[in-house]
């Protein structure tokens, strides 16, 4: 009859197995994901430069891994912030946020933001906004004076 421990550890062998299994499914996965995410932005932007009538733009890669984009469309991400790149290139929850900011013209704090925006002002809705916010600051779209306030930044036109 085998021990107890020695169970338990073949036990923990296996799930140790799994495991590796699995974060090398993940490594596989997230690379092709980020393979289409940059397919659909190199498109995006060549078609944003033919349709302006520009030379469309290199389809180079910074190296910058994507941003995840919570509670957003699946695969979605925050651009940085360029030249001639408007808010259609966000996610619609994104956008939303740029365009309220942009038609009040004065900052908001997080709050306002989730207000503005429709959604219920709880905790769970304005951390979530708070998220999305403090993710278009870091990408350039978006100015945070202080902690939790955000406006358009100088320059930035929120219309798609």
């Amino acid at each position: 009859m085998p021990s107890v421990m020695g169970l338990l550890e073949e036990r923990e062998r296996a799930a140790r197995q799994r495991v590796e299994v699995l974060q090398v499914e993940l490594r596989e996965a997230e690379a092709a994901w980020e393979r289409f995410v940059i397919a659909r932005q190199t498109v995006a932007e060549v078609l944003a430069g033919t349709a302006a009538g520009k030379e469309a733009p290199s389809a180079g890669v910074s190296g910058e891994r994507p941003a995840r984009v919570v509670g957003a469309a699946p695969g979605s991400v925050v651009p940085v912030w360029r030249e001639g790149l408007d808010s259609g290139a966000l996610a619609p929850d994104y956008q939303r946020l740029v365009e309220v900011l942009a038609e009040s013209g004065e900052e908001m704090d997080c709050r306002r933001l989730a207000a503005a925006v429709g959604l219920e002002v709880v905790t769970a809705k304005v951390e979530g906004v708070r998220s999305k916010a403090k993710r278009l600051a870091a990408r350039g779209w978006l100015a945070e004076e202080r902690p939790g306030v955000f406006s358009l930044r100088a320059g930035r036109a929120g219309g798609s």
